[in-house]
Formats: C-alpha cells, sequence, structure tokens
C-alpha cells in the first residue's frame, strides 16, 4: 500500500478516459475485481467523469432541463464516489485489523481512503492545470499563470503522498489506529430526506 502505485493508477485512469474524453463512455478495468487496484481505479474514473460534469453544468446557456438532467448525474456520482471511499476503508481495515494499536496510537481526523480521496481530486487538478499550462491557443500570461499552479499543486501530491504513506507506516507500526465510518448521508435516502417521505405520500 503506497501512494506510488495510487498515483499511476489515476494517471493511467485518467489517461484512459481522455483518449475519447465522453462522459457516456463505458467504464472497464485491468484489474482483478474487487482487489485495490481496480477500486482505486473504479474511484478515479468516477471522479474523473464527475469532473467533466461539472464543467458542462457550468454552461452559462445550458438549457434547464440539461442542467438538471446534469445535476441528478451529479447527485448519483457524489453517492458512488462515497460508497467507493467507504470499500477502500473497508479494504484496508482488512488488511490491518490484525495490528494491535499501542497504547498511545492516536486516531487520524480523516480515515485512510478519505485522504486518498483527496489524492485522486489532486491528480485531475494536476491533469488540467498542465493541459492549461501548455495550451497552444493561450497567452504566455496564461501559461506561465497556470505553470505556477502546476507547480504548486505538484507539491500539494508529493506532501499528500507522503502524508499518506506516513499514516500507513504507523497503521502497520500499531501507532495509530484504523478505524472505518459510513458517512450516513441522509438527502439520497426517501426514509431521512423529508422532502423524498412528502412525495412517496
Amino acid at each position: 500500500m503506497t501512494t506510488k502505485t495510487f498515483n499511476e493508477i489515476f494517471e493511467q485512469t485518467i489517461e484512459k478516459y481522455h483518449i475519447k474524453d465522453n462522459i457516456d463512455q463505458e467504464w472497464s478495468s485491468q484489474y482483478p475485481e474487487n482487489s485495490l487496484e481496480y477500486l482505486l481505479n473504479k474511484k478515479n474514473w468516477i471522479d474523473t467523469v464527475q469532473w467533466h460534469l461539472e464543467d458542462i453544468i457550468r454552461e452559462p446557456s445550458i438549457n434547464p432541463d440539461k442542467a438538471l438532467e446534469i445535476k441528478r448525474r451529479i447527485d448519483k456520482s457524489n453517492q458512488d464516489r462515497t460508497d467507493l471511499v467507504e470499500l477502500l476503508d473497508d479494504y484496508f481495515f482488512e488488511q490491518l485489523s490484525d495490528v494491535q494499536p499501542l497504547p498511545d496510537a492516536f486516531i487520524n481526523t480523516e480515515t485512510p481512503a478519505w485522504a486518498v480521496d483527496r489524492l485522486s481530486i489532486l491528480n485531475l487538478k494536476i491533469y488540467h492545470m498542465r493541459e492549461e499550462a501548455e495550451r497552444a491557443d493561450a497567452d504566455e500570461a496564461h501559461r506561465e499563470k497556470c505553470s505556477f499552479k502546476l507547480k504548486v499543486l505538484l507539491q500539494q501530491r508529493e506532501d499528500l503522498s507522503l502524508a499518506i504513506d506516513q499514516l500507513f507506516d504507523m497503521l502497520q507500526k500499531g501507532k495509530a489506529i484504523i478505524k472505518t465510518y459510513k458517512q450516513m448521508k441522509m438527502y439520497n435516502d426517501p426514509n431521512l430526506n423529508p422532502v423524498l417521505r412528502k412525495s412517496k405520500q
């Protein structure tokens, strides 16, 4: 479990998406189903499609019906993303279940998978900022500005990758405690969202 592998999978996934660059294209994975690599690949694919849905819905002249359709897709994507993060946390929890925490072990502010979620998004930011920094049809000022931002993002990825690797190391040594939490999102549940509940009556 190292972020070098995570970042490689994220980069490959983003590159694969952009071959067709189509939000409706089918996803497939070369990795064994339910392996860590498979889950990371699927997670980043969801993030990549959602990135482009977020671009589309911000078009100023978008048709309201189209906007609602895209908003619904984004809502579903957010739920899928959360589900994948929880599957990743379940995987990490199972892998580390035999580790006995030390008496002074600490609990991290977020689960390992939510940190990996941020790494997935960071790889998307890097890909698209690099595109902007290299845009032939943009002026030099735009490219320079985006090149500076790209350097910052690359440093952020280096720092976040190190922090995640350090967290896994501490978890494996019992210096940190791994726990899994469910997001308990309420607005998608017709039994918990009062608006949805009323619509069923």
